[in-house]
């Protein structure tokens, strides 16, 4: 007998997603709701603490309810419950900015989610009646305002059951999709006859979502990691181990990688929606991403629209790509990346940047709030880049420069708002007066206490501003506005994995960062709220440096799956003679560097890439290089390129030529990691130096921290670091089994043991050879192939 199908929903994504209408406007700020601003968090906790001990603070609250066709769980928690004598009362807190006297009535969709949990409530414990207390608290003064509203059983279950019937069709078209779906899953077999290794790669990922754990795997290029990844997590849903799938990147060339992989099984009869998250400034419609309807058309009324525009493209079954989102955002007239956001809830993969998951200012809200977990898989590809990344989208910055130019423009507009700026700026000043370079600080929390202040007052100006018809404002306040905003989230999180510090920058500017050396935690914040999780890279050496970084487990599963390539086929190299160190960069040096890459080039007509560890240095050699070239085409890689000129350099290596030619690009660019030019479109790369990034203070902050406990701080700072970006450049050569190159590493420090620690296990044969060795060396192995 079949089971009857459960369909998971938090009641927060129920009231929004049935409820919502009218106008997007980002004019307004949203500092009523609480997920927009997680310094709420503390005020919050305070609140709750005050109300005595009848009050009990977040209570988890669940219902399952049976409907036509299916049972319909709910799930959230409400942020208390007061019983007050014969009185009981469910009460809602929401933080805001604003002055509470502009606080009139309670905000519709939140008190729909508080009547929500005063149904389930009273349901579960035989209330006829109950209260919904919506208790509005002002983050800066901490004042209070409450709205308390008394509900019989019968008519909150009328309004409760209405809105679950209009959700009803929306579930009922989902679950017919899962049943093709699940069919489809199962009938899908592995797309290729299996590499060697390939399948027990499948099997750990398989694994490792059945036990519901985390696994790293180090696979070098070639082993068909996207496909050994996707295709066991597609096969776990299909068994119910999971509903959702994030395929997670850092780059869009790596995002294009994942939707062919779901092309490859589609065309192999796999019925599976997946949508790619295009962000909004390349996917809107405008010249200007300016999302108010007055400035945007399909801004104005998108909510009256967007469900039937949803709707039609599931009934249809049409296919999510941008162009098809597009087309339906044009058709009924509303905001493409708003519809693929919503169209986000009913897909079964979702592709998208790593900040739609783990940035606290930007993650999607419709899956990650209100800590309600999901049967979410996420596939984090590309991970070695999520270190960085977790690192910036952890910390925060106010400078002091932004906060004085803000001050000026206001002079004559908003006397209160000037005096807020004037007071931070003068602390800001007090702080830069005891800072010669950088200097670590116990707290920032007095300087926090400034801007909760500036923030309300730049909150007040910003609504009288809009309610007098001005709602454009500079861009230099708009910017300070959401800096201020982010910096205080950020303090929310401050814990032992941060270093708050001030710091007088080499051009002046003066600044307040709280930085998050270890991004770990705050990164488990949200992989908790999924099932499992695999972190999957080329260069995800040494693995513990990953795991100590990426995760918060002790028990997180690792695999290394060795590249296949015959050894024969690749020939790597050590210059002896080239050293990117500061103390030898000069010209005697970049002379012999260019003559390593002409040497090389001229082992054999082909493609080539010198990989440098900056422009200036790549410039440099440029140079010399230039005398010697005659008969080398170059393209060379520029600072500031758009996507049409990163796509023709990359389209010069499709020509064919009776002439080698040689690119001139930057380790750790755009070029550097995610980019196949297989075959013969590339036969060599030059890895000029060892990777590793220049000394400044949020590096010795680094260094320092780990070393505190007990760690290599140089390694974490900079030498792991550094050596991914090497391993990224030299992996762009062997893409395929067939490929056949030469790796050549520039810089004598490569034959330390600290460095060749880090090869991959691959790597283990190489020899070491001076310049004049270089062209026979190639010869000799051009020759052999």
């Amino acid at each position: 007998m079949e089971t009857e199908k459960i369909i998971r929903l938090s009641v927060r994504n129920l009231v929004e997603f049935i409820l919502k209408e009218g106008d997007i406007d980002n004019r307004i700020s949203g500092t009523l709701d609480k997920d927009a601003m997680l310094m709420g968090g503390r005020l919050h906790r305070k609140i709750q603490r005050m109300m005595g001990s009848n009050y009990q603070a977040e209570v988890s609250l669940k219902l399952q309810l049976p409907c036509e066709g299916f049972q319909l769980k709910l799930e959230g928690r409400a942020d208390g419950i007061l019983l007050e004598s014969e009185k009981t009362i469910i009460d809602e807190i929401k933080g805001v900015v604003r002055s509470l006297d502009r606080v009139e009535r309670p905000v519709p969709v939140h008190l729909a989610q508080a009547k929500c949990y005063a149904y389930i409530y009273a349901r579960q414990q035989g209330l006829k009646q109950i209260s919904v207390q919506m208790t509005y608290c002002n983050l800066d003064t901490e004042d209070v305002k409450r709205f308390r509203e008394e509900y019989t059983f019968e008519e909150l279950e009328k309004w409760f059951l209405d809105l679950v019937h209009q959700y009803e069709r929306w579930a009922k078209l989902q679950i017919e999709w899962e049943k093709r779906r699940d069919a489809s899953i199962h009938q899908t077999e592995f797309p290729f006859a299996y590499r060697e290794g390939q399948f027990d790669l499948a099997a750990s990922v398989y694994r490792t979502i059945y036990h519901k754990k985390k696994l790293f795997i180090q696979a070098s290029t070639g082993t068909g990691k996207t496909m050994a990844v996707l295709y066991p997590a597609v096969k776990a849903i299909g068994e119910g181990l999971g509903d959702k799938l994030f395929y997670l990147t850092a780059k869009t060339i790596t995002r294009t990688v994942a939707e062919q992989a779901f092309s490859i099984l589609e065309e192999k009869g796999l019925a599976f929606r997946s949508i790619t998250l295009t962000a909004k400034e390349k996917i809107c419609f405008c010249e200007k991403t300016e999302c108010n309807p007055d400035a945007c058309p399909y801004a104005k009324g998108h909510f009256d629209r967007v469900n039937d525009a949803v709707y039609d493209m599931l009934e249809k079954q049409k296919k999510l790509t941008r162009e098809s989102i597009e087309r339906q955002a044009e058709d009924f007239h509303v905001c493409p990346f708003e519809l693929s956001l919503d169209l986000s809830e009913w897909a079964d993969g979702v592709i998208c940047d790593y900040n739609y998951v783990f940035d606290p200012t930007a993650h999607l809200k419709r899956f990650f709030a209100d800590n309600v977990s999901g049967d979410y898989l996420f596939l984090i590809d590309e991970a070695h880049n999520l270190v960085e990344r977790g690192r910036e989208m952890y910390s925060a910055s106010i400078y002091k420069e932004d906060v004085l130019e803000v001050k000026k423009l206001m002079k004559d507009r908003d006397k209160k708002l000037v005096r807020s700026l004037e007071s931070v700026n003068k602390l800001m000043l007090e702080m830069k007066r005891e800072c010669e370079n950088y200097r670590l600080v116990e707290s920032v929390s007095p300087f926090a206490v400034k801007l909760m202040n500036l923030l309300t007052q730049m909150e007040r100006y910003l609504e009288e501003e809009r309610n007098g018809g001005n709602a454009e404002q500079p861009d230099a306040f708009m910017e300070l506005f959401f800096q201020v905003r982010q910096f205080l989230e950020i303090h929310e999180l401050l814990d032992e994995n941060y270093i708050q510090y001030t710091e007088l920058e080499g051009n002046g500017r003066f600044k307040i960062k709280l930085f998050c050396v270890n991004p770990a935690e705050n990164l488990n914040h949200y992989l908790k709220l999924g099932n499992s999780t695999i972190f999957f890279s080329a260069t995800l050496l040494p693995i513990d440096y990953y795991k100590q970084l990426l995760s918060v487990e002790k028990d997180d599963y690792a695999v290394y799956a060795e590249s296949k390539f015959p050894q024969e086929n690749r020939k790597i190299l050590i210059g002896s003679e080239a050293s990117t160190k500061y103390t030898q960069r000069g010209t005697e040096m970049y002379c012999k560097i260019a003559d390593y890459l002409r040497s090389t080039v001229d082992g054999k007509n082909g493609n080539y890439i010198a990989f440098f560890p900056s422009y200036q240095f790549m410039e440099d050699v440029l140079e010399e290089f230039e005398k010697l070239a005659s008969g080398v085409e170059l393209v060379i890689q520029s600072q500031f390129m758009s996507e049409n000129q990163r796509e023709e350099f990359l389209e010069m290596f499709e020509e064919e030529r009776d002439h080698p030619m040689l690119g001139f690009c930057v380790m750790g660019g755009v070029f550097s990691e995610g980019i196949d030019l297989t075959h013969d479109r590339l036969i060599g790369v030059i890895v000029v130096g060892t990777g590793i990034p220049q000394v400044c203070n949020d590096r010795e902050i680094v260094k320092n921290y780990f070393d505190q406990r007990g760690m290599r701080g140089f390694d974490y700072a900079y030498l792991y670091p550094g050596m991914n970006k090497v391993l990224q450049s030299a992996g762009r050569v062997i893409r395929t089994e067939d490929d056949k190159g030469i790796i050549l590493l520039l810089d004598e420090r490569f034959q330390n043991r600290q460095y060749q620690q880090l090869f991959p296990r691959e790597w283990k044969e190489y020899e070491v050879c001076a310049r004049k060795e270089i062209k026979e060396k190639m010869e000799e192995f051009w020759e052999n192939r």
